[in-house]
């Protein structure tokens, strides 16, 4: 108990130097140990790196997961030390609709099918989604979460220590120039004319104190010294090590690129055949429903039309008189059948429609080629 109160009155008493140091420091009536010019670079590099990496993390996770409360959520299981339980991704259960809400249409439907094929799709998307939240969260958000929760606590720490330290250094000072003040006037010679004898034996017990203070103060000068610099060594070395986190974080963020550029890649890949395939659709559950027939008995009968047959015969298609207009491929696209024209996107073609046909589809002319194309393919010009 005796050694419990001896250490509490010795750190307050510590505690109680310091403070009085710092406040003599902010009113300018003590001396401060200016640290060299490379710490302060490396100090203030340091905070710069926090303060960067910590906002790039927010807005990391902000980008990754926009849901607030999906956040707060991963963040107490993390605290917890439990496993979140794996979340079904926003494209995910809009494919899961889509493809529940054709099976009640009909799957045989133009809306129905078109709803698969789009629901499919949109699962893929979220697919893709769920493996680049993962990729990035482990190369990428963990990398900069290590570096605040870990080395940068432990350099903030190392900094409070060295802080610290520099007060009771410059207390020591301090306390050693006091000293040298009281004892030079301790030594001062005294007037025997004027001085008692029991004054001069008292005047002479006061200079020998002062001088023991004075040897007592500049022993604690030395050992505070050699503390404050012995610290300051660690906390350079953890300072320095700064530059081994920039290179650490540069290599994280080129995986992150990688993995958003993969990403983002895939979801294009996805697009493009989902297109290609809405492009197929119209033949499938449109255009053979919508394509006219001659009525039995007509002045016409037994004459067949290019656009009555399930396969037009694009040969004998004849573009109209007026009515051509030029178009924009937005897309590539690869021809079903003969009786369809290969697409290349950015390339211009002729454009025109026919009595009868489907209003999804358009023939189109390049050169001496000709067939079907699909208005979703194109920008039509003026």
């Amino acid at each position: 108990m005796d050694f419990n109160v001896k250490k509490l009155a010795s750190g307050a008493g510590v505690f109680f130097t310091r403070a009085v140091q710092f406040t003599e420091e902010k009113l300018g009536q003590a001396e401060k140990t200016e640290l060299d010019a490379h710490f302060e670079n490396l100090m203030s590099r340091a905070d710069c790196t926090k303060l960067w990496t910590e906002k790039i993390y927010r807005q990391t996770e902000v980008l990754l997961q926009p849901n607030p409360s999906a956040r707060i959520e991963e963040f107490l299981y993390e605290k917890l030390e439990r496993k979140a339980p794996s979340r079904i991704t926003n494209g995910e259960l809009l494919g899961q609709y889509m493809q529940d809400a054709a099976k009640e249409f009909g799957p045989g439907t133009p809306y129905g099918g078109t709803l698969i094929e789009v629901g499919e799709c949109e699962r893929r998307l979220g697919t893709a989604e769920r493996e680049f939240l993962q990729t990035s969260a482990i190369s990428f958000l963990t990398p900069l979460r290590n570096f605040l929760e870990g080395d940068w606590r432990t350099i903030s720490k190392e900094r409070r220590l060295l802080e610290n330290l520099r007060l009771d250094l410059d207390a020591c000072k301090t306390r050693l120039k006091k000293a040298k003040v009281a004892e030079a006037k301790a030594a001062m010679a005294p007037d025997f004319q004027e001085t008692r004898p029991r004054n001069y034996v008292l005047s002479a017990s006061a200079s020998a104190l002062w001088s023991e203070e004075v040897e007592k103060a500049e022993h604690e000068l030395r050992v505070a010294q050699s503390e404050f610099d012995r610290q300051a060594e660690v906390t350079r070395l953890l300072l320095e090590g700064i530059s081994s986190t920039h290179v650490n974080h540069l290599r994280c963020l080129h995986e992150f690129v990688e993995a958003q550029a993969a990403y983002y890649k895939q979801c294009d890949f996805h697009m493009q055949e989902l297109q290609k395939e809405l492009g197929r659709i119209p033949n499938a559950f449109a255009l053979n429903s919508t394509h006219s027939t001659v009525p039995a008995g007509s002045a016409s009968e037994g004459i067949s039309s290019p656009v009555e047959t399930d396969t037009l015969n694009i040969e004998e298609v004849q573009p109209p008189a007026t009515g051509t207009r030029k178009a924009k491929v937005l897309y590539d696209y690869d021809a079903a059948d003969s009786s369809e024209l290969s697409l290349l996107a950015d390339e211009l073609i002729t454009v025109y429609t026919v009595p009868g046909m489907d209003s999804d589809w358009l023939i189109g002319e390049r050169g001496n080629q000709k067939g079907k194309v699909p208005v979703t393919y194109l920008e039509l010009l003026s």
